[in-house]
Order: C-alpha cells, then structure tokens, then sequence
C-alpha cells in the first residue's frame, strides 16, 4: 500500500458551463490525462474548487471520472472541520471504487498538533481506501511538524503525503524517513524532489502536456538528469505562469486556449487577468514544441 502512490498525478479541474458542471469536458480532460501517461487523477481537491461544490456535486464528478479513467487509479478529495460530517461523507465516498483518499488537516480551527493527529487516526480507522496526507498550511492555517507527520504516519492505512509545507528540510526528512512515499504538491518542486528521492508529484500544470511531466519522471528515475533537467526548464515558465494567480484560474484560462473547458469558474473564485491569459498563449506555443520534441525522442 504505501508504494502504490508514485509518478505524476493530475488533480483534475471542474468544468463549468453556464454555473453547471460540465460532464463532457470532464471526461475529455480525463481522457487527456490518461493518454499522457500518467499515474492517476485526484476529484475534488483545492485545484477541482472542491469548496464550491455540494455534497451531491462532489459525489458526481467522483462517478464521471472513475467512470472516463478506465481503470487509472482516482484519489478523493476530502477536507472539512466537522468530523460527523467528514466521517458520513466518507461512507458515501467509499462505496466507489476509489485508490485512496486525499486529507489535509481541518482548516479555520487551527487545532493543535495532538488533534491533528487523532483527527487522521479517526479517519484514518474508518477509511478503507490509502491515506494521502495533505499538508497544505498556507490554506489550513496549520502547520504540521515532523513529529506530528510521523505519528499519523505509524498508522497502517496512511501511505503518502501531498507536501505543500515549503519546508526544504521537511520535504527531505520526510523522503528520508521513508515511511511514506513523498508526493510533492508545489510544482516548480517537481525535479527537485523527484531527484531527491521524491514518489512524484500531484501538480496542477500537468493538465497541459502531461506526457512532458511523465516523460521528466520517468528520466529522473532512469538517472538521465540531464534531459529531465532539460525538459524541466522547458515546462518552467509555464509553471510559474500557472501560479501567478489564484489556482486554478490561470489553469482553466490555458486549456480554454486550447478547447478542452470554458474559462469559468464559481465565484468567488475569478477568471485569470487578460495579461495573464496572452503569456500564457505564448508559453502554450513553447510546449506544444516540447511535446513533439519529446514524442520524437
């Protein structure tokens, strides 16, 4: 179990057309994704605006992209403050299919270390699907220490952590350790971590070109570092585009360019500046490039 989570992941966006989700684009960026080659898919994280989403909406998108997936393993989203409600979400949760479950702490409450960890033991005990820890303190409000990390981690059905901590030598520790496989959520970390002895990564910019992201991971884990090196800094501008505003704004706005979705997303959540979007055009072109590179390599 705790080897399962490794390569590059996309936490897939939520399509939106005139306020409804649209399921068709749903399945195409899922087929997308599949045919780059990547490990798996994530429903309803922060990059698929899993807080604008009801219950209902949530449990919907999970059934559309297991159903396009195929058999490529999908990870849920679930995050909350009220574990009554985590807890009857995750009954429901489980009745699907699903290859494991992505945490974060409980947001706005701010608990303490202790209660971080038996919030995970608690759900953890009830989970029957893998834990992915998502530590993610800028939007949780809770910065979980090493100590904390490793306890949650002694429990059986704990395997990996999304790292968002920006924590250097947290990340390397945790690599170090070896107790769970290190999936890096912060995507200018991706070479970094992966020639680190990172599991991979759960990176938003894979949307666009996924075989260049699985094509670096597979050079890194071959020790060709110098064409994943190089590939890395071809995706780089890209990256750093991708996050100059809210995600997953500046991601939607890219695959709008390129007619997979709808530039919409649920307020009050709002569409990449125009500046944004022009940069981002160029950037498209300079990828599109790589990839026909890559393929031919």
């Amino acid at each position: 179990m705790r080897n399962s989570f490794n390569g590059i992941w996309v936490p897939i966006i939520t399509p939106f057309q005139d306020g409804k989700i649209d399921f068709p684009a749903l399945r195409k960026l899922t087929d997308r994704s599949k045919e780059g080659g990547v490990s798996g898919l994530v429903a309803c994280s922060t990059t698929g605006e899993a807080a604008a989403l009801g219950e209902e909406e949530q449990l919907a998108v999970l059934d559309a992209v297991i159903d396009a997936a195929g058999g490529l393993p999908v990870v849920m989203g679930l995050c909350g403050n009220n574990l009554d409600d985590i807890h009857a979400r995750l009954r429901r949760i489980q009745l699907r299919p699903i290859a494991g479950l992505l945490v974060p702490p409980p947001y706005y409450i701010r608990p303490s270390q202790e209660g971080v960890c038996a919030y995970f033991k608690s759900i953890a005990d009830a989970a029957i699907a893998p834990i992915i820890i998502y530590n993610i303190p800028y939007r949780t409000g809770i910065a979980m220490t090493l100590e904390t990390i490793r306890k949650i981690a002694e429990h059986p059905n704990v395997a990996a952590i999304k790292d968002c901590g920006g924590d250097a030598a947290l990340t390397m520790q945790m690599i170090r350790d070896g107790r769970l496989a290190v999936l890096t959520g912060e995507d200018l970390q991706i070479f970094s971590t992966l020639c680190l002895g990172g599991a991979g990564a759960i990176a938003a910019s894979a949307h666009l070109y996924p075989e260049l992201f699985v094509r670096l991971a597979e050079l890194v884990r071959d020790d060709k570092l110098t064409q994943a090196r190089e590939i890395f800094y071809r995706l780089l501008p890209t990256i750093q585009l991708l996050f100059a505003e809210a995600n997953p704004a500046p991601v939607k706005a890219a695959l709008a360019h390129l007619g997979i979705v709808r530039d919409e997303l649920r307020e009050p959540m709002q569409r990449a500046s125009d500046r944004l979007a022009d940069k981002l055009i160029t950037e498209l072109q300079n990828l599109r490039d790589a990839a026909d590179k890559a393929k031919c390599e």
